[in-house]
């Protein structure tokens, strides 16, 4: 455990966003949890990323949580639907995953308060990003008013905080953040349809983001991707 008992349950994908909003958890004197979520998503290649980050971040503990959320369908992640691949639009993408990043802080705080931690750590971005509802910081300050009301830890006074260090950076800020901190940004997975070879496609959405961001920080991409737009 941290030397003065800090616990803080990271929500770790796999992806170069969760990589570094855990890292700077640890960076404040954090013990990492960090909590992966198998959702049954196509992109499963990244729940290896989450368990090689959490490795390399020192997780005290990581659990990768089984919750089938192809059961339910409704996004190209978990149902058979195309990944769109012609760039990043204005509207809601289908690879929006229907109230995920909800179902995922519940289920981060549920073991937040189970282990007497009161700090979730999530990788949400309001910036650079495609779209989605679940990601604006409104979405998270009423997530932590909700915990505050729904756990036997909020209503006795010890009110949980929902930290998103990195919703107002660019992508290229995330990337120069990784970069200061030391981080082996190759272990991270961005991509949603991954191509036959193991490599990224490069034409999704987050394919795109992750290019770009790279680009623009002027840091060299370590990523292999099958095709570049």
């Amino acid at each position: 455990m941290a030397a003065d008992g800090k616990v803080a349950v990271a929500l770790l994908s796999g992806g170069l966003d969760s990589m570094v909003a855990a890292a700077l958890a640890r960076e404040a004197g954090f013990e990492l949890l960090a909590l992966s979520v198998d959702y049954n998503q196509r992109h499963r290649v990244e729940l290896g990323a989450a368990s090689r980050i959490a490795a390399a971040l020192g997780a005290g503990r990581h659990i990768t949580l089984p919750l089938d959320l192809s059961a339910f369908g409704g996004s190209a992640l978990t149902a058979d639907i195309a990944v769109p691949k012609g760039g990043v639009g204005a509207d809601i993408p289908i690879t929006y995953v229907p109230a995920r990043n909800t179902i995922f802080l519940s289920l981060a705080l549920g073991w937040a308060e189970a282990a007497s931690a009161h700090d979730l750590f999530i990788g949400v971005n309001a910036l650079d990003y495609s779209g989605y509802p679940d990601c604006r910081p409104e979405f998270i300050a009423s997530f932590e008013a909700m915990a505050a009301l729904a756990t036997k830890a909020g209503v006795e006074g010890a009110p949980f905080r929902v930290h998103a260090p990195l919703q107002h950076m660019t992508k290229a800020d995330i990337v120069r953040e990784a970069a200061r901190l030391g981080l082996d940004m190759a272990l991270s997975w961005s991509c949603y349809d991954p191509a036959p070879a193991g490599t990224h496609c490069g034409l999704c959405d987050s394919c795109r983001l992750r290019q770009r961001g790279f680009a623009d920080a002027q840091i060299a991409d370590p990523t292999d991707y099958a095709a570049r737009p």
